[in-house]
């Protein structure tokens, strides 16, 4: 999966929280956020005034898109953990400083579930669209 396929994917599936992402579908999508709301940092300190803390100007521009991949972004997550057999809810974990996103970063790294689980059929089976990583075996 490249990221052109994996944003266009996350916005097809807008506010789906049912199945499973692959890995690839959630980094890219997670890297595409990054490079966007930084570009829209630049222009909003642009227009807006650059500065640090309270002393920023206001950032329209970049809040909108936050606002606007939100959705997108939480229902990724819990496709993503719904594909290591986790529940979506784990979501919550990152309410818990460092220990929290260390967990749920480690989470959203690891290898999914092969074949099905509770949550769906394994989205690098064959059929269900072929993947551009290299297959590992599993142990």
């Amino acid at each position: 999966m490249d990221i052109k396929t994996a944003v266009r994917t996350c916005f097809q599936k807008y506010a789906t929280f049912t199945g499973r992402a692959r890995r690839a579908e959630f980094w890219w999508f997670a890297l595409f956020n990054l490079i966007v709301n930084a570009v829209l940092n630049v222009i909003d300190g642009v227009f807006f005034g650059f500065g640090h803390g309270m002393m920023a100007g206001p950032q329209p521009l970049s809040s909108l898109y936050s606002l606007g991949v939100l959705l997108p972004s939480l229902a990724v997550g819990a496709r993503r953990l719904h594909d290591t057999g986790r529940s979506g809810w784990w979501l919550l974990i990152w309410l818990i400083p460092i220990i929290g996103w260390i967990l749920l970063i480690w989470w959203f790294a690891t290898e999914g579930d092969k074949g099905q689980n509770g949550y769906g059929d394994d989205p690098l089976e064959e059929g269900y669209g072929k993947s551009s990583m290299p297959r590992v075996p599993r142990q």
